[in-house]
């Protein structure tokens, strides 16, 4: 099969790959017809993931066809179309049973946080991803969701992950009626984030990034205030003034490691590597609240130290919640969002592109060339969504 295969920092490719098999009787084979390029993934390209070894298949955001399950397999049978959530799960453990299920304590037993994610190094467990013609998927009586017939697999690929994340972000950020809401980062999850901040009551929802068309993005559909933080020097300071002095009541960092604006952070974070990436949206989330008020993280940061004002936090009597989504609780009200018309998950797709040019994909969305904000990969045994996909080879 066709399948990415990482070669070291800044370089991916497709290349041919043994096709997967069933291990465990638990197991199922998807044919992928749908996989995204997330941003967290560009973590794994620039390098600053611990463990990512050469060969490995990236993708945990991917939907398909189901083409061969295990003798154990109870809920699938071939034909099913399914969206696989990113995090896999057990179902079954202290934390799954909790509905934890990014945090499930036997998919990937060698950490003390995070539990198994397709595609993401072997720090999470190391199984292959969907950026591939084929994916095994383990314990698929548990994790994979059946896509109803309504359901386009462009909207069902970002119920995988990147919708789920951002409206978890805004769940997390205990919004209350009228709340005045700050997003940082306009990348896909902050965009979900920002247009999900409505859906839990906001008032007002203000999104902070520094590439004009990401702002200009996230201001159409999410129908909300932007700022660009390089036209405003201390951006804590700014929201404030927007805030009459007090601060917001709820922010979101759905930025992570790799966050721009701060060239002490960056040294430290993303140059010399000396804690675990740039931590400038969490600072600005945490001096940007109102006391008394909540911070959000989903965006990814690394396992080891980061410098961040715990002590602001403490002093300002901050609430601060974080996780890796529980992908599959919030599948079925999402798809009734997209049903009755609040959510159209598809709309923030920019690029379909053939599995065979990966390398150019990857390379387009980490540089933010062409107004790129979500890429979707097409493999060659995607049926009809091939004639959707568009070579960006010139």
């Amino acid at each position: 099969m066709l399948a990415t295969n990482f070669r070291g920092p800044y370089r991916i490719r497709a290349s041919q790959k043994p096709d997967p098999v069933i291990e465990h009787p638990g197991d199922a084979i998807v044919r992928v017809t749908r996989a995204c390029i997330c941003g967290s993934d560009l973590h794994l390209y620039h390098g600053l993931v611990p463990d990512t070894r050469i060969g490995h298949t990236f993708g945990h955001e991917f939907v398909g066809i189901v083409e061969e399950v295990g003798s154990a397999v109870e809920t699938l049978k071939p034909g099913d179309r399914v969206l696989v959530p990113f995090n896999l799960f057990c179902g079954s453990c202290f934390f799954c049973q909790k509905e934890l299920y990014s945090n499930c304590h036997n998919t990937n037993p060698e950490a003390t946080a995070v539990g198994g994610i397709y595609g993401y190094s072997h720090t999470t467990g190391g199984y292959d991803g969907g950026q591939a013609e084929f994916v095994r998927v383990p314990m698929a009586d548990v994790g994979p969701y059946k896509i109803p017939d309504d359901i386009v697999d462009d909207d069902a690929v970002l119920l995988t992950d990147a919708l789920p994340t951002g409206y978890q972000a805004a769940e997390m950020g205990d919004i209350q009626q009228g709340d005045t809401v700050v997003v940082f980062g306009a990348g896909p999850v902050g965009i979900f984030a920002a247009k999900s901040a409505w859906l839990f009551g906001a008032g007002r929802v203000i999104v902070v990034d520094h590439i004009d068309y990401r702002l200009e993005f996230v201001k159409r559909y999410a129908r909300c205030e932007v700022i660009d933080f390089r036209e405003v020097g201390d951006v804590a300071l700014h929201i404030k003034k927007m805030t009459d002095w007090l601060g917001a009541d709820v922010c979101i960092d759905a930025v992570g490691c790799e966050a721009s604006g701060s060239l002490a952070q960056t040294l430290t974070g993303r140059w010399t590597m000396l804690q675990a990436g740039a931590a400038t949206a969490l600072f600005w989330a945490i001096n940007s609240v109102r006391k008394g008020c909540n911070v959000s993280i989903v965006g990814v940061y690394g396992p080891t130290f980061n410098a961040v004002p715990i002590g602001n936090a403490l002093n300002k009597g901050i609430t601060m919640r974080m996780n890796q989504a529980a992908v599959k609780r919030h599948v079925p009200h999402l798809i009734e969002h997209i049903r009755q018309g609040h959510l159209n998950p598809k709309e923030i797709i920019t690029h379909r592109v053939p599995l065979e040019e990966v390398s150019d994909a990857y390379h387009i969305f980490s540089s933010k060339y062409d107004n790129c904000i979500k890429p979707v990969l097409i493999p060659p045994r995607a049926g009809s969504a091939r004639a959707m996909a568009t070579s960006i080879i010139h």
